[in-house]
Protein backbone atom coordinates (compact mmCIF):
# COMPACT_ATOMS: atom_id res chain seq x y z
CA UNK A 1 0.00 0.00 0.00
CA UNK A 2 1.33 3.41 -0.75
CA UNK A 3 0.84 6.70 1.26
CA UNK A 4 1.94 10.17 0.82
CA UNK A 5 4.56 11.19 3.03
CA UNK A 6 5.88 14.86 3.72
CA UNK A 7 9.06 15.55 6.27
CA UNK A 8 11.16 18.09 7.04
CA UNK A 9 14.36 17.65 8.30
CA UNK A 10 14.05 20.56 10.74
CA UNK A 11 11.45 19.03 12.86
CA UNK A 12 13.76 15.56 13.15
CA UNK A 13 10.38 13.68 12.74
CA UNK A 14 10.21 9.99 12.49
CA UNK A 15 7.98 7.96 10.97
CA UNK A 16 8.20 4.62 14.04
CA UNK A 17 6.22 1.64 12.42
CA UNK A 18 6.55 -1.88 14.54
CA UNK A 19 8.15 -4.02 11.12
CA UNK A 20 10.19 -7.30 11.29
CA UNK A 21 13.60 -6.29 9.84
CA UNK A 22 15.46 -8.14 7.41
CA UNK A 23 18.60 -7.74 6.09
CA UNK A 24 19.02 -5.48 2.86
CA UNK A 25 20.61 -6.34 0.18
CA UNK A 26 20.68 -6.77 -3.89
CA UNK A 27 19.72 -10.17 -6.03
CA UNK A 28 20.98 -9.35 -9.62
CA UNK A 29 24.92 -9.97 -10.02
CA UNK A 30 26.62 -7.34 -11.58
CA UNK A 31 30.20 -5.81 -12.07
CA UNK A 32 30.30 -2.04 -10.57
CA UNK A 33 29.82 0.28 -12.87
CA UNK A 34 31.77 3.59 -14.13
CA UNK A 35 29.94 6.77 -13.03
CA UNK A 36 26.58 7.45 -14.65
CA UNK A 37 26.33 10.21 -17.30
CA UNK A 38 29.15 10.78 -20.35
CA UNK A 39 31.95 12.87 -19.81
CA UNK A 40 32.70 15.97 -18.06
CA UNK A 41 31.37 19.71 -18.27
CA UNK A 42 32.23 22.98 -16.45
CA UNK A 43 35.27 24.35 -15.86
CA UNK A 44 37.44 23.73 -12.81
CA UNK A 45 38.28 27.36 -13.54
CA UNK A 46 34.59 28.51 -12.38
CA UNK A 47 34.31 29.88 -8.68
CA UNK A 48 31.35 29.57 -8.43
CA UNK A 49 31.01 25.83 -8.56
CA UNK A 50 32.50 24.16 -5.53
CA UNK A 51 32.39 21.39 -2.57
CA UNK A 52 29.56 22.62 -0.57
CA UNK A 53 30.10 22.28 3.14
CA UNK A 54 26.44 20.59 3.85
CA UNK A 55 26.52 18.35 1.23
CA UNK A 56 23.09 16.10 2.21
CA UNK A 57 19.60 16.30 1.54
CA UNK A 58 18.01 18.51 3.87
CA UNK A 59 13.81 17.22 3.22
CA UNK A 60 11.78 14.57 1.96
CA UNK A 61 9.09 15.63 0.23
CA UNK A 62 7.42 12.56 -0.88
CA UNK A 63 7.82 9.04 -0.23
CA UNK A 64 5.97 6.31 -1.69
CA UNK A 65 6.45 3.19 -0.58
CA UNK A 66 6.19 0.20 -3.01
CA UNK A 67 5.32 -3.38 -2.11
CA UNK A 68 7.91 -4.60 0.38
CA UNK A 69 9.00 -1.39 1.91
CA UNK A 70 9.62 -1.13 6.16
CA UNK A 71 13.31 -1.89 6.34
CA UNK A 72 14.65 1.75 8.02
CA UNK A 73 11.37 3.06 8.19
CA UNK A 74 11.79 3.16 12.44
CA UNK A 75 14.64 5.96 11.87
CA UNK A 76 12.74 7.85 8.49
CA UNK A 77 13.23 10.73 7.59
CA UNK A 78 16.94 10.83 9.25
CA UNK A 79 18.18 7.57 7.60
CA UNK A 80 18.20 9.31 4.42
CA UNK A 81 19.59 13.25 4.75
CA UNK A 82 22.93 12.28 6.56
CA UNK A 83 25.67 11.19 5.40
CA UNK A 84 25.83 7.43 3.73
CA UNK A 85 27.44 5.04 6.23
CA UNK A 86 28.81 2.97 3.84
CA UNK A 87 30.34 -0.64 4.74
CA UNK A 88 33.08 -1.57 1.95
CA UNK A 89 33.11 -3.56 -1.12
CA UNK A 90 32.27 -6.61 0.40
CA UNK A 91 29.17 -5.26 3.00
CA UNK A 92 26.41 -3.48 2.06
CA UNK A 93 25.12 -0.97 4.71
CA UNK A 94 21.75 -1.73 6.65
CA UNK A 95 21.50 2.40 7.30
CA UNK A 96 19.31 2.31 4.61
CA UNK A 97 15.81 2.69 3.67
CA UNK A 98 14.17 0.04 1.28
CA UNK A 99 11.30 1.80 -0.95
CA UNK A 100 9.67 -1.12 -2.06
CA UNK A 101 9.37 -2.68 -5.51
CA UNK A 102 8.61 0.40 -7.79
CA UNK A 103 8.71 2.47 -4.84
CA UNK A 104 10.06 6.05 -5.05
CA UNK A 105 11.38 9.22 -2.77
CA UNK A 106 11.56 12.77 -3.43
CA UNK A 107 14.51 14.73 -1.79
CA UNK A 108 15.25 18.39 -1.62
CA UNK A 109 18.27 20.72 -0.84
CA UNK A 110 17.35 23.83 0.90
CA UNK A 111 20.74 25.82 1.32
CA UNK A 112 22.03 24.54 -1.84
CA UNK A 113 21.63 23.28 -5.06
CA UNK A 114 23.43 20.82 -7.75
CA UNK A 115 25.61 22.42 -9.83
CA UNK A 116 26.51 21.46 -13.63
CA UNK A 117 30.64 21.73 -12.95
CA UNK A 118 33.89 19.28 -13.86
CA UNK A 119 32.54 16.02 -14.22
CA UNK A 120 30.09 14.25 -11.83
CA UNK A 121 27.77 16.35 -9.93
CA UNK A 122 26.12 14.32 -7.94
CA UNK A 123 26.10 10.84 -5.61
CA UNK A 124 23.94 8.35 -4.87
CA UNK A 125 24.19 5.65 -1.90
CA UNK A 126 22.55 2.64 -2.00
CA UNK A 127 23.84 -1.00 -0.38
CA UNK A 128 25.48 -3.04 -3.00
CA UNK A 129 27.73 -5.21 -2.88
CA UNK A 130 30.50 -7.39 -4.52
CA UNK A 131 30.08 -11.10 -4.36
CA UNK A 132 33.00 -12.78 -2.77
CA UNK A 133 35.52 -10.13 -3.34
CA UNK A 134 34.28 -9.42 -6.66
CA UNK A 135 34.43 -8.29 -9.61
CA UNK A 136 30.66 -9.10 -9.88
CA UNK A 137 27.73 -7.29 -7.71
CA UNK A 138 24.58 -7.84 -6.00
CA UNK A 139 22.53 -4.84 -6.90
CA UNK A 140 19.04 -3.16 -6.95
CA UNK A 141 18.35 -0.21 -9.52
CA UNK A 142 16.26 2.89 -9.79
CA UNK A 143 16.29 5.19 -11.69
CA UNK A 144 17.24 9.19 -11.19
CA UNK A 145 15.62 12.08 -11.75
CA UNK A 146 16.31 15.82 -11.18
CA UNK A 147 14.16 19.19 -10.81
CA UNK A 148 15.72 22.78 -10.01
CA UNK A 149 12.15 23.72 -9.15
CA UNK A 150 10.12 20.66 -8.01
CA UNK A 151 7.59 21.02 -11.16
CA UNK A 152 9.95 19.76 -14.37
CA UNK A 153 11.74 16.73 -13.82
CA UNK A 154 14.58 15.46 -16.00
CA UNK A 155 15.21 11.55 -15.57
CA UNK A 156 19.15 9.73 -15.84
CA UNK A 157 18.79 7.30 -19.24
CA UNK A 158 18.83 3.90 -17.33
CA UNK A 159 19.06 0.31 -18.50
CA UNK A 160 17.96 -1.64 -15.21
CA UNK A 161 17.92 -4.64 -16.92
CA UNK A 162 21.07 -4.81 -18.79
CA UNK A 163 23.55 -6.59 -16.55
CA UNK A 164 26.27 -7.59 -19.45
CA UNK A 165 26.93 -3.53 -19.55
CA UNK A 166 26.51 -3.22 -15.59
CA UNK A 167 23.69 -1.87 -15.45
CA UNK A 168 24.52 1.97 -17.19
CA UNK A 169 22.87 5.06 -16.15
CA UNK A 170 21.13 3.14 -13.02
CA UNK A 171 21.64 3.85 -9.16
CA UNK A 172 22.55 0.72 -6.59
CA UNK A 173 25.19 -0.37 -9.26
CA UNK A 174 28.50 0.09 -7.48
CA UNK A 175 29.49 -0.52 -3.51
CA UNK A 176 29.83 1.87 -0.92
CA UNK A 177 33.24 2.77 0.36
CA UNK A 178 31.87 6.83 1.70
CA UNK A 179 31.41 7.01 5.32
CA UNK A 180 32.67 10.74 6.54
CA UNK A 181 32.11 8.99 10.28
CA UNK A 182 35.18 7.05 9.35
CA UNK A 183 37.42 9.69 7.68
CA UNK A 184 36.23 8.60 4.29
CA UNK A 185 34.85 11.38 2.03
CA UNK A 186 31.21 11.02 0.49
CA UNK A 187 31.99 14.18 -2.01
CA UNK A 188 35.01 12.97 -3.72
CA UNK A 189 33.97 10.45 -6.86
CA UNK A 190 37.47 8.91 -6.90
CA UNK A 191 36.91 6.75 -3.17
CA UNK A 192 33.40 7.60 -2.20
CA UNK A 193 32.06 4.49 -4.65
CA UNK A 194 28.15 4.65 -5.53
CA UNK A 195 26.98 5.65 -8.42
CA UNK A 196 27.28 9.81 -9.93
CA UNK A 197 25.43 11.44 -12.31
CA UNK A 198 26.40 14.51 -14.26
CA UNK A 199 24.00 17.46 -15.12
CA UNK A 200 25.15 18.05 -18.24
CA UNK A 201 23.55 14.56 -19.58
CA UNK A 202 20.19 15.71 -19.46
CA UNK A 203 20.79 19.46 -20.02
CA UNK A 204 20.40 20.99 -16.77
CA UNK A 205 22.93 23.85 -14.98
CA UNK A 206 21.08 23.41 -11.46
CA UNK A 207 19.10 20.81 -9.19
CA UNK A 208 17.56 21.46 -5.83
CA UNK A 209 15.05 18.34 -6.00
CA UNK A 210 16.13 14.66 -6.55
CA UNK A 211 14.28 11.56 -7.25
CA UNK A 212 15.20 8.13 -6.79
CA UNK A 213 12.70 5.50 -8.05
CA UNK A 214 13.37 1.58 -7.71
CA UNK A 215 13.01 0.14 -11.30
CA UNK A 216 10.72 -2.56 -10.07
CA UNK A 217 13.55 -5.27 -11.70
CA UNK A 218 14.22 -7.01 -7.81
CA UNK A 219 13.12 -9.49 -6.42
CA UNK A 220 13.52 -9.03 -2.86
CA UNK A 221 11.11 -10.44 0.05
CA UNK A 222 10.15 -9.52 3.16
CA UNK A 223 10.68 -5.98 4.22
CA UNK A 224 13.61 -4.99 2.41
CA UNK A 225 12.47 -5.26 -1.22
CA UNK A 226 13.74 -2.87 -4.32
CA UNK A 227 15.96 0.28 -3.71
CA UNK A 228 17.90 0.50 -0.58
CA UNK A 229 18.59 4.35 -0.02
CA UNK A 230 21.80 5.09 2.22
CA UNK A 231 22.25 8.98 1.13
CA UNK A 232 23.07 11.19 -1.59
CA UNK A 233 25.61 13.91 -1.60
CA UNK A 234 26.52 17.01 -4.05
CA UNK A 235 29.93 17.04 -5.68
CA UNK A 236 29.68 20.28 -7.32
CA UNK A 237 27.16 22.85 -5.82
CA UNK A 238 26.59 26.66 -5.08
CA UNK A 239 24.80 28.09 -1.95
CA UNK A 240 21.16 28.77 -1.74
CA UNK A 241 21.68 30.90 1.25
CA UNK A 242 21.99 35.12 0.95
CA UNK A 243 25.53 35.96 2.35
CA UNK A 244 25.44 38.09 5.49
Amino acid sequence: MSRRVSWPHQRGAALALLLSLSACGGEDPSSPSEDAGPGDSGSPEDASVAVPADPYADEVVEFLPGPGAGFGQDRFPSIVLGPPVGSGLDSGSLDVLSLGKSGSITLRFTDLAVMDGPGVDLLVFENAFLIAGGPRAFTERAKVSVSDDGVQWFEFPCAPSDAANNYPGCAGVRPVTANPAAGISATDPAVAGGDGFDLATVGLSRARYVRIQDSGTSGSVGTSAGFDLDGVAVVNGVSLTAAP
